[in-house]
């Protein structure tokens, strides 16, 4: 049953539009970051670890929390304090649990004389890098909840043709483009298994199904 009182129109200003860009940037920065993975895996040859695995989920799934805010203002024009509560609240539990896993992975290799896994940039391994983004993450995302009430129901130009549009959209399909090839990959790498070794050599499917020996 509609409410009898009629609805307070939605405000316009700079704050929604800003949220908006914000998750624009997040869903696409964390795809990025997992882009990145994806080019030390197959234009390097470095075949990632389980826990290398267990973060670029996180990663993924960090960047679906801020799409949901980006795919809401695409349908509607505006975003409601809870569904800002459930992207970020999203993203926040996934930039949290991969900097464990990060974490994790960083601790396995502290040792002195530990050469680590896999390549270096910049002089850090990608896991102490995935480490330090997660934890730049949950600050960032703690900011933006914390004007969240401030920037819900404002007008967000997204619904009609425009540079909202576009970038939002090329935002949703990057993400989805780049979750596909990962999990194409993961079941190369594992094939029929449940597990995957800690040191994974091989592209596991190929030698199930007979087309490498």
């Amino acid at each position: 049953m509609s409410s009898l009182v009629p609805e307070a129109p939605l405000q316009g200003g700079l704050l929604g539009r800003v949220q908006f860009w914000c998750a624009c940037a997040f869903a696409l920065g964390w795809t990025g970051v997992a882009c990145g993975g994806l080019f030390y895996q197959f234009g390097r040859g470095e075949y990632p670890c389980p826990l290398c695995l267990v973060q670029r989920m996180f990663m993924l799934l960090a960047a679906v929390g801020a799409a949901h805010i980006v795919r809401t203002a695409l349908s509607r024009g505006a975003v409601t304090g809870r569904d800002y509560m459930m992207g970020w609240g999203l993203s926040l539990v996934a930039v949290t649990a991969g900097s464990f896993a990060s974490w994790r992975q960083t601790m396995l290799h502290v040792l002195p004389g530990d050469k680590g896994y896999g390549s270096e940039v910049f002089g850090l391994h990608l896991y102490v890098w995935a480490w330090i983004l997660f934890q730049a993450s949950v600050v960032a995302v703690g900011i933006v909840l914390a004007f969240a009430h401030a920037t819900a129901d404002r007008i967000v130009p997204a619904e009609d043709p425009g540079p909202y549009r576009t970038v939002g959209m090329a935002a949703l399909w990057f993400l989805g483009l780049v979750i596909a090839v990962n999990l194409v990959a993961v079941f190369l790498e594992e094939g029929f298994h449940w597990f995957l070794p800690d040191t994974p050599t091989r592209y596991q499917f190929f030698y199930d199904v007979g087309i490498l020996d």
